[in-house]
């Protein structure tokens, strides 16, 4: 039903579409795309993506209608992303827009992520996910995710591939 590629060049606003989606904020308590994904704490998401250690996947429908990502970078400790844990480890994100949820796409987006992040030589990946976002808490759990980290509002996870 759905189909996994590489992100193309021309589908960089689907990506930042489903990095804002990434972010568990409610709805009413959203800030605009623009305002939240270029604030200081989140604009190094994106910015120069395609650098070293970037890769990101896109699912597509039927149509060939993007629906849904899941990407990683690295960060450094001068630089450090919210699910950093060292200089080796990429940090993942995923997003998948709402008609496209509970269609177990979360975890073949996921699964295929993992794969590539294991060809690529990487030893772990990491990511930080909402306390209070229990779907995907869950199914960081289902995939071996471990938490290694707790903010006041956030777990850091990390599997080892």
């Amino acid at each position: 039903m759905f189909k996994i590629r590489y992100m193309r060049e021309n589908e960089k606003d689907f990506f930042m579409k489903m990095l804002y989606e990434s972010i568990f904020i409610e709805k009413e308590k959203k800030p605009p795309i623009d305002k939240l994904l270029y604030s200081d704490g989140l604009k190094k998401y994106h910015q120069n993506w395609g650098r070293k250690g970037d890769k990101a996947l896109i699912a597509v429908d039927h149509t060939d209608t993007p629906v849904g990502a899941v990407w990683y970078r690295l960060y450094s400790s001068k630089e450090k992303s919210y699910g950093y844990v060292n200089d080796d480890t990429p940090e993942l994100g995923i997003a998948i827009e709402e008609a496209a949820r509970n269609k177990s796409l979360g975890t073949k987006l996921m699964n295929s992520i993992l794969e590539e992040a294991n060809n690529d030589g990487f030893e772990a990946v990491s990511l930080s996910v909402d306390a209070d976002n229990t779907v995907a808490v869950n199914l960081y759990l289902r995939l071996g995710f471990i938490v290694v980290g707790k903010d006041e509002t956030s777990y850091i996870m990390l599997l080892k591939l």
